[in-house]
C-alpha cells in the first residue's frame, strides 16, 4: 500500500475520537496530571474555542524541569509551544510521517477548515504501518501456499 496514496483520515478512523485539551490557564501540574489521567503524550491548550498551542512531554522537560521552573504556580500559556504543527486529514501518510522527522515532533493536530478534528502521534503511524505489514505478510503467505483468494 503506498503511504502516500493513503490519508491519515484513515488512521484518525481507526482510533479514538477523544481530543484532550487543556485551558491556558490551568497550571503545569493540572496539565500533566491530565495527561498521565489519559496516558497521553500531549494536550491542546485553548483559549476559548480557539486553538492556541500545544503542550507535550519534551515542553515539561525542557521548559519546567531544566529550566526549574514549580509546576504548581507556572501556568501552561508560559510554557506551551504556541508555534505548532498542523496537517489537515487528507495529508498522506508519508507526507505526515516526513514532517514529524523534519520538524522532530511526536503529535500533530488534524484541523479541517480551521476545525480541529483529531491529532496524531507517531505511535498512532507506527500501530498503523505494523497492522499494514502484517496484512501485506499475510497475503504473501497465502499467495505463496495457494491459499490467496485473488
Amino acid at each position: 500500500m503506498p503511504l502516500n496514496k493513503v490519508s491519515v483520515s484513515i488512521l484518525l478512523g481507526e482510533k479514538s475520537p477523544s481530543i484532550y485539551c487543556v485551558t491556558e490557564a490551568v497550571t503545569v501540574q493540572q496539565a500533566v496530571a491530565e495527561m498521565n489521567r489519559h496516558r497521553i503524550g500531549s494536550v491542546l491548550v485553548s483559549r476559548g474555542e480557539v486553538v492556541c498551542g500545544i503542550f507535550t512531554e519534551r515542553d515539561v522537560l525542557t521548559r519546567i524541569v531544566a529550566a526549574g521552573r514549580d509546576p504548581d504556580t507556572t501556568l501552561v500559556r508560559e510554557v506551551m509551544t504556541e508555534r505548532f504543527q498542523t496537517i489537515d486529514s487528507q495529508t498522506s501518510v508519508e507526507d505526515a510521517m516526513q514532517l514529524m522527522t523534519d520538524k522532530r515532533v511526536r503529535h500533530l493536530p488534524v484541523i479541517d477548515d480551521g476545525a480541529l478534528v483529531g491529532m496524531i502521534s507517531i505511535g498512532d503511524v507506527t500501530r498503523w504501518l505494523l497492522q499494514v505489514n502484517e496484512m501485506e505478510a499475510e497475503n504473501l503467505r497465502r499467495y505463496i501456499f495457494s491459499e490467496y483468494p485473488g
